[in-house]
């Protein structure tokens, strides 16, 4: 079964957002960190996955995705201090050790 998740990646702590969705969050995050596409990411430096969920069902993940980008930033920062207090790369230490 195919798996989508919604993320949120950041430049640095409390820096700019950028919340997206994937149907292969490895390879999109790699993206990221390549600066594989010209646009908002690259131009802010947007590399960490600080925050991620999975869904199984990509109506469920757009509606989430669309959901999370009307929330106000606070709201944002808090949903990302809930499950990473630390704002550590999920994506980093022995690749997506903590997805």
């Amino acid at each position: 079964m195919r798996k989508y998740h919604v993320y949120i990646m950041a430049s640095q702590r409390n820096g700019t957002l950028y919340i997206g969705i994937t149907g292969n969050i490895k390879q999109r995050v790699q993206q990221h960190k390549d600066h594989a596409f010209e646009g908002f990411t690259d131009t802010h430096n947007v590399t960490h996955l600080v925050w991620l969920e999975e869904f199984q069902d990509v109506n469920d993940a757009l509606l989430a995705e669309k959901r999370l980008k009307t929330w106000k930033r606070k709201w944002k920062l808090r949903l990302i201090e809930e499950k990473n207090p630390d704002w550590l790369d999920l994506a980093e230490d022995e690749g997506f050790k903590y997805l």
